[in-house]
């Protein structure tokens, strides 16, 4: 019989809906129940692509022997970390406090406060390389709350202390300068890995917004060390294993440190970070490579994981089907030379295995290779390899697929929605604008109420109940404003507008400038999280302070100019100590230090050639403060089109730099020129 999990909307909650487990999800109800029953409370935090929160429900949540331990001594509560980014930082600072280490699935065991005092991550169903079992750690917990209380409550108040303690230190007076920056890039050129690209040993996650740092300080400064640092990860990664070389779009991490086996799980928020960083790479150097990159992966995600509502779903899972009924990691990704031959042919599928990389020992498992872009000498006939690809995608299109986490969460939304507005202009891609237009559509109609409050997630048309964490409203903000500047449209900067409003006012702290990733009006948990490096995705902090700033520049708002400046002081103390880790910070540090640059672009009519061409240029301009709006003369769609007129009756073009404006042109050349 299913358990309370069966009326979520998590794809997550909704795998565990039928384990024997008396699962609640995060509710008053489920810690009124904790305290009624005088029991401690379980807490299960993981998410639907991870595999080792796969291995461990069906190794223990699925076992009904443990589930009658937990249902007799346990509330036990399961939570999608991707729904409640709050709960999960909350308790994951704890555990990493606790014990040096996080990660997923995270097992933590609270009071019926919500107070934290034992935590792991994966616990095995038998003891093995000095882990307990999973059934040690439940008879060790019951035992200790059972026979040592006061012991329990006073470990577990010490932890909330020491949590609420923790201060971030920063003065938002101060924003960050060259001196910190060239301190960032000499940090990044101590850890880079010249051999193989990338930051780091293994595992090695693609530093995207790094890179995006990287490319606009070449931009700013003409730092050659920092373009190279860029183009030769970007070129590493995507002829690696890590990047789906038959059917685009990235994994989200290689599990070493030349790219080769990837941990095959396909996130959204990573296609679409990368998307545009491939986007912009193309855009300052012209590399054929970028230019591929960037349309396979906005094409990955369009087909993968556009959903029928118009938005995009989370993600794809690493595991699939093999054939055999057994679930295995990348069994959908993976070729023998078998299978090669079977599919291609004796000789098609010798060049394959050549192009590709494919051996008889295999780079994987059991003898299967991940398929990667080697360097090589020669030239390869491209019309056979075209058709070489297109047949074996044909084939694994008929393999078991992934499954798909379709929830949709409107951070990861917004930042694909900014990276195929900017991708489908620079490559005249109108499809891909409109699979933006139709994202940013979804989320007004369903995910922004009247009071512009964002919902998190949104499944099969439905609107969930957990309210938007700051990196909803700057992602989303984030992603308006760029589809703004490509459509012309100026109601999608107003609505950036209302969301940035909300940060102003609901998630910064007043006095200080800081930001909290939770609203004040929020559920409060035992402590309001706040973290402003970036992790898989730009923190909400360094989100919104690029979006305050380029909002600012389009509207001249002196508030939302000091809310980015003052949130940005946090870059200045953290970027000489963790460049890697507060790249979108870094990255708005240069638009900071760059701008304002304002351009607006008039003509006749907005689809008129001679003003499509001035649009163009504008948009491929790569001075990181620049921000575009264009519209016909007399528009009154953006502030910046106001008292704009046509130069002798042709498209023309206005570019302000730190509030001091250049003559107005319809040269082209002349706008690409100011923009560089």
């Amino acid at each position: 019989m299913p358990n309370r999990l069966a009326h979520e909307t998590s794809p997550y909650l909704l795998q565990h809906a039928d384990n024997p487990v008396d699962w609640w999800p995060w509710s008053d109800e489920a810690f009124e129940e904790a305290r009624r029953s005088n029991k401690p409370v379980l807490l299960s935090v993981g998410y639907s692509s991870c595999h080792w929160c796969h291995v461990m429900a069906h190794e223990s949540f699925e076992d009904q022997a443990t589930a009658d331990y937990l249902n007799e001594h346990f509330v036990s509560i399961k939570v999608d970390r991707e729904e409640r980014p709050d709960v999960d930082a909350v308790y994951m600072e704890a555990v990493q406090a606790a014990t040096g280490q996080g990660g997923w699935p995270m097992t933590v065991f609270l009071t019926p406060e919500a107070e934290p005092f034992y935590f792991g991550t994966y616990f095995p169903p038998a003891a093995h390389h000095n882990l307990p079992s999973f059934g040690q750690v439940l008879e060790g917990v019951q035992h200790a709350w059972a026979e040592r209380r006061d012991e329990v409550s006073e470990v577990a108040g010490k932890i909330v202390r020491d949590l609420a303690s923790r201060e971030i230190a920063f003065r938002a007076e101060q924003v960050p300068g060259e001196e910190e920056l060239a301190q960032a890039l000499l940090g990044l050129t101590r850890e880079y890995d010249a051999q193989h690209g990338g930051f780091g040993g293994a595992p090695k996650f693609p530093p995207s917004m790094v890179l995006e740092f990287l490319l606009r300080h070449h931009a700013r400064t003409g730092s050659e060390g920092a373009l190279q640092m860029a183009r030769d990860t970007c070129e590493r990664m995507a002829r690696g294993g890590i990047y789906d070389q038959l059917g685009g779009g990235f994994a989200r991490y290689s599990v070493d440190r030349h790219w080769v086996v990837p941990h095959f799980e396909k996130m959204l928020y990573d296609n679409a970070l990368l998307c545009r960083v491939y986007a912009h790479l193309w855009r300052a150097t012209g590399s054929e490579l970028a230019r591929r990159v960037a349309l396979e992966t906005a094409d990955f995600l369009v087909r993968e994981l556009r959903t029928s509502e118009g938005g995009f779903a989370s993600a794809l899972d690493a595991d699939s089907d093999d054939g055999t009924g057994r679930h295995v990691e990348g069994a959908y990704y993976v070729w023998t030379p078998e299978q090669l031959t079977e599919i291609l042919g004796a000789e098609d599928a010798r060049l394959a295995a050549q192009y590709f990389g494919v051996t008889e020992e295999g780079t994987f498992e059991h003898g299967a290779s991940v398929l990667q872009l080697p360097q090589q000498e020669g030239v390869f006939e491209a019309e056979r390899i075209e058709s070489i690809k297109r047949r074996l995608l044909e084939a694994r299109a008929a393999r078991p697929a992934p499954g798909r986490d379709d929830k949709i969460v409107a951070a990861w939304n917004g930042l694909a929605i900014a990276a195929l507005a900017e991708t489908g202009a620079y490559f005249d891609r109108p499809d891909l604008v409109e699979a933006a237009v139709g994202a940013a559509d979804l989320l007004v109609r369903l995910h922004l109420d009247e009071h512009a409050h964002l919902s998190r997630t949104s499944r099969d048309g439905q609107a969930g109940a957990n309210a938007g964490v700051l990196e909803d409203y700057a992602d989303v903000a984030e992603g308006f404003l760029a589809l703004a500047s490509v459509t012309g449209e100026g109601v999608w900067l107003e609505f950036a507008g209302l969301l940035l409003d909300q940060v102003l006012t609901r998630f910064a702290d007043a006095e200080t400038g800081a930001l909290y990733d939770t609203a004040a009006d929020a559920e409060q948990l035992i402590r309001r999280p706040q973290d402003p490096t970036d992790n898989a995705t730009p923190s909400g902090w360094t989100a919104a302070a690029g979006a305050l700033l380029g909002y600012a520049a389009h509207t001249g708002s002196a508030a939302h100019r000091t809310g980015a400046e003052r949130a940005l002081g946090i870059v200045k103390a953290l970027a000489p100590q963790v460049p890697r880790f507060i790249g979108w910070g870094l990255a708005s540090a240069e638009a900071l230090l760059d701008g304002p640059r304002e351009v607006a672009v008039v003509g006749p009519r907005l689809d008129d050639e001679g003003t499509r061409a001035l649009h163009r240029t504008a948009l491929l301009g790569t001075a990181p403060g620049a921000v575009v709006a264009a519209g016909a003369e007399g528009s009154d769609e953006f502030p910046l089109l106001a008292d704009r007129p046509l130069l002798n009756g042709e498209p023309t073009a206005y570019v302000c730099h730190n509030f001091t404006c250049d003559a107005p042109t319809t040269d082209a050349s002349r706008l690409g020129t100011a923009l560089s």
